[in-house]
């Protein structure tokens, strides 16, 4: 009984609280909060933990990831028969197929068109380059890659420049709750996919592994709306998934199979979505993530099989990532342990400096591509051009060094566009280290730096230019306006340093130099994405090699803990410089100490709406506010006799949706006295997929004068169980349980 008097006394505050506030609003016109700023800085004390409430505003809504309980759903969640409930299972699993089928075929696409392109450009400029005719080689090379970046960036300048980037860091937004527009769109799709082919063929430090999971996450919301949002499809049974929670899941099992086309990796990518990218998971959903990337790698073992017979030109073994090392057998003791503890300290210390370093670039890149168009075009460009000189020209400064005879390999010196021992500029019989490395693709350049029992093929001197020079173009690529990927980047950074290191151990160990050089790009990845489990089960699926396991865990442990003492990860940075909210796992140390109730002191007031208001009212509140939803009042309601409670108080019916009070404005669904509905009038003029639906704006509604002075019952359109908070309740409670609702 004491603790339902204290709610109850609770509750009597809030209802004299808001009788206050609305005769403050009726004495005074100018205290309307749609009158009033979102931001109001004289409210904030910077050294009050209230500043870091008050500091930023972001005008990006937030999804409808809650079930909305309103009349209309529990009707409809009643009158569901068993075949309806059963159909809505079936399709969910059809859809997981069909995100899996389409994302595989699409990325064997990407991989075929990339290894055609860039290796016939290849072969083309080591043709000059045998033929001594070394500018005509330069200016093939430069040229190619100058066309093939200006297509990647046009289109991204020009049509959809939310394709630029990598696309993660917006999908982690999106699956936290927050809609970031336009990122999932048909055209988003094609010049993602088109953009990333020129992209990687220029031979820009970038890879498509985050394409594809961007390009997987377009895919899945596409299925699930039924198409482009001016051409959907209006089947019958897609009306199951006219919500965001459905599209939620879907999204989730998209940026799953991106991560497995790229790396070839199904248990990766499921780990990856349920490590980086999802924030709210389940165990259903984890089977048909895991559905979907069986699908994937069943599509790419396909196509690869059909490319071995040499139908896809010269995409035979390679284009999907995938670095075996699994011909080296991995011996450690315990001085070993010792260098791979090293390891994971550069790896973090390594890691944290590019993310800060990164930062910089990406906010001075900021202010050049708010200067136009053009300026983003022209940056693009310029990257590429000076990514072209350094991988021609710094070939030159390598040494030719004669073949072993003792290393089993098929050729020594090779001529073609990929293999560990390319001839270059050297007479017969010998190779160049650098151009081996520099000279073909970024995937061939991991494979031929984590080439296992080849102690002296690399030369100290060029796997120093070759960490210099990507760690350089690792900074200064990433950022333009081209779709970007950061793990390739971040991998052949790493494994340039981790290589390096195992020459300079010498005999003091008994870890093979590939074999460092896949610790160093685990360490690196680790240290910048601040990834673990997730990372550790890829690189096990890239490098075919479980020995790895126990030296490959402590790497990652040691260098995302060095890490984080630094900066938060690399998308966690971009996340705060796009400006996108996400509401982390974990609430901040001085949320303890502040309750909601303080919160109204740096905060706009809430905007309310009464459950039968006035047509006017409700225009002028969707045109005035940006809010996603709005708590529903009812005046006069009649409570048991309390001691100090008066009759009449305002009560909380509910949150009604801005979706579902444009939908009541689309439908007119009006009234000329003020009165509540029955049951059969809202079924006759609403369905719950109507109100599933988030198509259309205020600015399309027309509403005559006459129709401004009716009124609209919002009783049944209302959510009647939102989640509710006392004043008292801590920020750090509260965040939790809006956190995880679901």
């Amino acid at each position: 009984m004491g603790e339902d008097s204290r709610e109850f006394g609770e509750s009597t505050k809030i209802n004299h609280k808001m009788e206050e506030v609305q005769r403050e609003e009726e004495i005074d016109p100018e205290g309307n909060p749609l009158n009033e700023p979102l931001l109001k800085r004289n409210r904030t004390l910077s050294s009050n933990p209230l500043a870091l409430v008050g500091e930023k505003v972001s005008y990006i809504e937030s999804l409808d990831y809650e079930i909305n309980e309103n009349d209309l759903f529990k009707h409809d969640w009643r009158s569901r028969s068993r075949v309806q409930v059963l159909q809505y299972i079936f399709l969910k699993w059809l859809l997981a197929f069909l995100v899996g089928l389409l994302t595989g075929i699409i990325a064997t696409l990407i991989n075929l068109a990339v290894e055609n392109i860039s290796g016939y450009k290849l072969l083309a400029v080591l043709s000059y380059i045998h033929k001594e005719r070394y500018l005509t080689g330069f200016l093939y090379f430069t040229g190619m890659n100058f066309i093939l970046t200006f297509v990647a960036a046009i289109l991204c300048v020009c049509f959809a420049p939310t394709a630029a980037g990598p696309g993660i860091p917006e999908i982690k937004a999106y699956l936290n709750g927050v809609d970031t527009p336009n990122m999932f769109g048909a055209t988003t799709l094609i010049v993602k996919i088109i953009g990333s082919i020129g992209a990687v063929s220029a031979g820009l430090d970038l890879g498509k592994e985050g394409p594809l999971v961007h390009i997987g996450s377009c895919i899945a919301s596409l299925l699930g709306q039924g198409g482009p949002d001016n051409y959907r499809i209006k089947w019958r049974w897609l009306r199951y998934f006219n919500n965001d929670r459905d599209r939620r899941d879907l999204i989730t099992c998209g940026s799953s199979s991106g991560v497995c086309a790229a790396f070839r990796a199904p248990v990766g990518g499921v780990l990856f979505a349920l490590e980086e990218v999802a924030t709210w998971w389940r165990s259903a959903l984890l089977w048909r993530t895991f559905f979907s990337t069986a699908v994937v790698v069943v599509v790419l073992r396909a196509f690869i099989e059909l490319c071995h017979s040499g139908k896809c030109g010269l995409f035979g073994e390679g284009g999907l990532i995938m670095f075996d090392v699994s011909n080296v057998t991995v011996r450690y003791h315990f001085m070993d342990i010792v260098i791979v503890v090293v390891i994971g300290i550069i790896g973090g210390i390594l890691g944290s400096l590019y993310n800060h370093l990164l930062h910089k670039i990406l906010r001075l890149y900021n202010l050049i591509n708010q200067k136009g168009k053009i300026h983003k075009l022209l940056l693009s460009l310029a990257v590429a051009l000076f990514t072209s000189v350094c991988q021609y020209g710094l070939p030159f400064l390598g040494k030719c060094t004669p073949c072993d005879s003792s290393i089993r390999e098929s050729a020594c010196p090779t001529n073609g566009r990929s293999g560990n021992f390319k001839q270059f500029n050297c007479p017969p019989g010998f190779y160049n280290d650098l151009a081996t490395l520099l000279l073909t693709t970024n995937d061939d350049a991991v494979r031929n730096i984590f080439s296992t029992n080849t102690p002296q093929e690399y030369q100290p001197l060029s796997l120093l230019i070759f960490f210099v020079l990507y760690c350089i173009l690792g900074l200064i690529t990433f950022g333009i306006a081209v779709p970007s990927g950061l793990f390739l980047p971040i991998i052949l950074m790493g494994s340039g340093y981790g290589r390096l290191l195992g020459i300079y151990m010498g005999s003091s160990t008994n870890i093979d130099q590939g074999l460092f050089a896949v610790l160093g790009a685990a360490s690196l990845m680790a240290g910048s994405m601040r990834m673990t489990v997730s990372l550790c089960v890829i690189f096990l699926e890239l490098t075919n090699n479980l020995l790895l396991l126990p030296i490959t865990m402590i790497v990652l442990l040691i260098a995302k803990t060095v890490g984080d003492s630094f900066n938060p990860s690399i998308y966690e940075i971009i996340l705060h410089l796009k400006g996108l909210p996400f509401m982390d796992a974990n609430p901040e140390p001085w949320m303890r100490n502040l309750t909601v109730g303080e919160l109204v002191d740096v905060k706009p007031s809430v905007v309310t709406l009464h459950g039968i208001e006035k047509v006017a009212k409700i225009v002028d509140v969707l045109k005035n506010t940006t809010h996603n939803g709005f708590p529903v009042m009812d005046d006069g309601v009649v409570v048991p006799p309390v001691v100090g409670q008066a009759n009449g108080a305002t009560e909380l019916h509910g949150l009604v949706l801005r979706a579902h009070l444009i939908q009541a404005l689309k439908k007119k669904w009006f009234f000329k006295e003020r009165r509540r509905t029955e049951d059969w009038e809202v079924r006759q003029k609403f369905t719950w997929v109507e109100l599933a639906e988030r198509e259309g704006s205020i600015e399309g509604v027309a509403v005559t004068s006459e129709e401004m002075e009716m009124f609209v019952d919002l009783h049944p359109l209302t959510n009647t169980t939102p989640f509710t908070v006392l004043e008292s309740m801590s920020v750090a409670k509260a965040m939790i349980l809006f956190r995880y609702p679901q």
